[in-house]
């Protein structure tokens, strides 16, 4: 069962709120964060991407860069930027994006639970990206930036948030420049806090849906410390990480697409006819086309788009991850056509979210960079907790969530 911590908080003060929060470290690279922090001494940035602090094409895995996180982090708490709660506390975080808003709770969730299954996860990790956020929460020894979990839906859990979101304004409260609206409540009733947890521990199991590689870095230097401390009791932060947990049902994921280099020295009819084979193929014309369901997708080439539709008896409805339109995709023509036989080292394909809209589909391959775009539709919630629960892996680059958690809005510290 599912263990929900509360913990003292480290929180910006309310007028620095906005400016504090910024976006998580994964999403950016190093020139678009320095730019974005241009102006914003506050920004989190500055912790969670420090290189911005060094001249520009500066190693981000440098010791300095790790260690300036550090002093970082402790300027902050010195310039009271960053304030501590007085007493163990759970937290509402609210985000709205086009007019839907999702309500997740904030506290910590265990280590043993992510090592015994408990918090349950639908994609693999890269070693070298796991050691990259160890290296970030040993030197700052917190969790900096929240990860991003779901679970199968209470009503009486959403009951308490709403009672709470309904009764009291929110501390923090503003929409962030790419448009979405960020709220947060501080849960401080000890009844209250009490019920949540309690509610909490009858979930069988929670589902990681964004930061798989904090999650993993979290346990990891948890299950550290727990090695190098010879009078480890079990009680001590580190054996806890920030999480904000959203139920199941309030959360959407949505498309992750495919752009690839080269043709494999077919030519576009050739392309297209070899597809043929396993779907029907028909021209939409100049104009976008989405896909609107399930084994549906898109294909732009040469300045025109076509839908392609899956034909019968080229995937198993019993196989959760054959079923996968990820899987059909590749399987079907980006590795039985284009030549590409793994999606996390191959240099030929890139995959762009579904956030960024179709168009970026378009102007990546009319600009020449790419040759061929796919474009499909987007998995289901359900789809990830039945892969999850039956411990299979998704492909990668499947899942992407909007809007993204803002990091700074609260921290847990390891000691």
């Amino acid at each position: 069962m599912a263990v929900l911590k509360p913990f003292k908080g480290l929180r910006p003060p309310v007028d620095l709120a906005s400016k504090v929060a910024s976006r998580p470290y994964d999403v950016l690279n190093s020139e678009e964060a320095r730019i974005e922090a241009t102006g914003n001494p506050y920004t989190l940035l500055h912790i969670i991407k420090p290189e911005i602090d060094f001249p520009s094409g500066t190693d981000e895995h440098d010791a300095a860069v790790y260690q300036k996180a550090a002093q970082n982090l402790d300027l902050w708490r010195k310039q009271n930027w960053l304030v501590k709660d007085d007493r163990d506390l759970l937290y509402i975080y609210a985000q709205t994006m086009d007019g839907r808003t999702q309500y997740g709770i904030v506290g910590c969730a265990s280590v043993d639970d992510y090592l015994n299954g408990v918090i349950r996860k639908h994609e693999l990790t890269r070693s070298d990206k796991e050691e990259d956020r160890m290296k970030h929460v040993r030197v700052t020894n917190a969790n900096m930036e929240p990860v991003f979990f779901a679970y199968p839906a209470v009503k009486e859990l959403d009951t308490i948030v709403k009672n709470i979101v309904s009764s009291q304004s929110p501390v923090y409260d503003f929409v962030a420049e790419d448009g979405f609206g960020h709220h947060f409540w501080v849960v401080d009733d000890l009844q209250t806090i009490e019920e949540i947890v309690r509610l909490f521990a009858q979930i069988p199991a929670t589902y990681v849906a964004d930061g798989h590689h904090r999650t993993a870095a979290a346990a990891l230097v948890g299950k550290e410390k727990r090695a190098n401390n010879p009078n480890h009791t079990g009680d001590e932060e580190y054996n806890y990480f920030l999480a904000v947990h959203f139920p199941d049902n309030q959360l959407n994921i949505i498309d992750y697409n495919r752009t690839v280099k080269d043709l494999n020295g077919l030519s576009p009819n050739e392309l297209v006819q070899k597809i043929g084979q396993d779907f029907d193929v028909l021209k939409t014309g100049s104009e976008i086309y989405k896909p609107d369901q399930l084994h549906t997708f898109s294909m732009y080439l040469e300045g025109e788009w076509s839908q392609l539709v899956t034909k019968p008896g080229r995937y198993n409805d019993n196989d959760p991850i054959g079923v996968l339109d990820v899987t059909i995709l590749s399987s079907l023509i980006l590795d039985k056509i284009l030549g590409i036989k793994d999606l996390r080292t191959d240099k030929r394909i890139d995959f762009v979210g579904g956030i960024r809209g179709l168009g970026e589909l378009k102007a990546r391959v009319d600009s020449g960079e790419m040759k061929v775009a796919f474009a499909l539709y987007p998995v289901s919630m359900k789809q990830l907790i039945n892969i999850a629960d039956s411990g299979n892996i998704m492909p990668p680059k499947t899942t992407w969530f909007e809007p993204k958690l803002r990091s700074g809005l609260v921290i847990h510290e390891l000691e």
